[in-house]
């Protein structure tokens, strides 16, 4: 049985290795074998799946159907074994090597800045790549080992991990406020100088909701903008109202920069913060301890929740 498998394996790698290296003869240089036992074992291969997986000319060599779909499995079993392979080889080790990691980046600057150095300092063999994008990145394709991703999440193959939940909440300066009759209702939200985002849940209409009361305000005010922090600024000066999720505002909050307006009410949409990892059973070492340490920054909750100093 060991036997037959081992065979197996043997023909899967020598498939996917002549695709990898663009024929049989390549094949063989990179897996130490005469490119006669890889045309062989690829022979065997197609004989015992019942369906050819390589069109051969004397010219070039390609995938065909039936090819393409076995590679796309193939390929994350091998991609298994390595990350195994790896694990094993690390043990215990303190992670090593380079990680990649996607992050929001005024996000990424509030919650997750301050405590990299240290992170850093307990892993020397660690080296971080940081790349901020507001857009969600292709971890696979663009090769990430991690990243962290604010708001809904389509359906994927990644790995998901829920870090914390927030709701998106109307602030203003005190200034403003002292200036203008602070709005009791949404309706009254309408004689205010209201900041927002061109998206569609944010502009033109804000969709509230306090319980099971829900309320629908047309705004307008002096500044459209699709860049949250030059919006912050904005209202820290006292220009108007704007909506923010709870992690970008509450520092703001608790040292009394901005204060909540209609505290009662909230937008009606669900936010969370999660972080993703390429899809696959086996976490590297570098990988897992990333993770690891995020989870602790939001545990038992999440750090714009707690009392200053907390």
């Amino acid at each position: 049985m060991q036997e037959r498998s081992g065979a197996r394996f043997e023909q899967i790698e020598a498939f996917a290795a002549v695709v990898q290296h663009g024929g049989f003869a390549a094949a063989g240089r990179a897996l130490g074998r005469d490119p006669s036992v890889v045309s062989r074992r690829i022979d065997a291969l197609e004989a015992r799946l019942g369906v050819r997986l390589l069109s051969r000319t004397t010219r070039r060599i390609a995938l065909t159907e039936a090819g393409a779909a076995y590679l796309r499995r193939v390929q994350a079993i091998l991609g298994e074994l390595a990350a195994a392979e790896v694990e094993a080889a690390e043990g215990a080790a303190e992670p090593r090597g380079l990680l990649r990691l996607a992050l929001p980046a005024a996000f990424s600057q509030r919650w997750i800045a301050p405590w990299l150095p240290a992170f850093v300092a307990a892993h020397p063999a660690l080296r971080l790549e940081l790349v901020h994008a507001d857009h969600f990145v292709d971890l696979v394709a663009e090769g990430f080992d991690a990243a962290v991703r604010i708001g809904e999440l389509a359906d994927s193959s990644l790995v998901a991990r829920r870090l914390a939940p927030f709701d998106t909440v109307l602030c203003a300066a005190p200034d403003y406020l002292a200036r203008r009759d602070a709005p009791a209702r949404p309706e009254d939200l309408a004689r205010h100088a209201c900041l927002t985002f061109p998206k569609a849940r944010f502009w033109p209409d804000w969709r509230l909701t306090d319980g099971a009361e829900r309320a629908i305000q047309r705004i307008g005010g002096p500044i459209v903008s699709d860049e949250g922090e030059g919006l912050l600024v904005a209202c820290r000066a006292g220009a108007g109202i704007m909506p923010a999720p709870e992690w970008l505002i509450g520092p703001d909050l608790a040292a009394g920069r901005l204060v909540r307006v209609l505290p009662e009410w909230r937008f009606d949409h669900d936010g969370a913060v999660h972080v993703v990892l390429p899809p696959g059973r086996l976490v590297p070492a570098k990988t897992r301890a990333f993770v690891d340490r995020l989870v602790r920054a939001f545990d038992p909750v999440a750090p714009w929740l707690r009392a200053p100093g907390g």
